[in-house]
């Protein structure tokens, strides 16, 4: 796991040969210096919003388009209407390993999308998706699970992409 601060440096210097396998970046993408990534990731398009801590895992592929949200003003309590003036509350975001996830999905703070997950293009995920879930839709429900004996055959050999 690398903090993508350093990472952004070493893209700047041509020097990424240190990181293996190499993420690949088809399209723009852009993190803050709470995100941390694993290996073998594929970023086609990821915007993230805010201060909350972003772990992703090893062998993530994203479609273009998506938005991580993991801060918000905070709104009870607060010093105006309609949300305080200075306080922000972070929430941080997981993505585990070998997690797909699709075209224009916007992601919140404070959720776990568990591992071998495929998230469907367009969702919105608010809440937790679990282990080798797929989900979709407003808010994103699970509505299948993976085959996961298939999953671990795959793993257990090493065919991760």
């Amino acid at each position: 796991m690398i903090n993508i601060n350093y990472f952004c440096v070493i893209i700047l210097i041509k020097n990424i040969s240190i990181y293996k396998p190499k993420p690949k970046f088809n399209f723009y993408s852009r993190f803050t210096k709470y995100t941390f990534i694993g290996e073998n990731c594929h970023f086609n398009g990821l915007i993230v919003r805010g201060k909350g801590k972003l772990i992703i895992g090893n062998n993530f592929h994203s479609g273009k388009e998506i938005v991580i949200i993991n801060s918000y003003h905070k709104y009870d309590n607060a010093d105006a209407i309609p949300y305080d003036t200075k306080k922000m509350v972070h929430k941080p975001v997981t993505i585990e390993d070998n997690v797909w996830i699709g075209d224009r999905v916007i992601i919140l703070g404070g959720v776990t999308i568990g591992e071998g997950a495929i998230i469907q293009a367009g969702a919105v995920v608010s809440s937790n998706i679990s282990k080798y879930g797929i989900a979709g839709g407003n808010p994103a429900k699970v509505f299948k699970e993976r085959d996961v004996e298939s999953y671990i055959e795959l793993k257990e050999k090493g065919c991760e992409w």
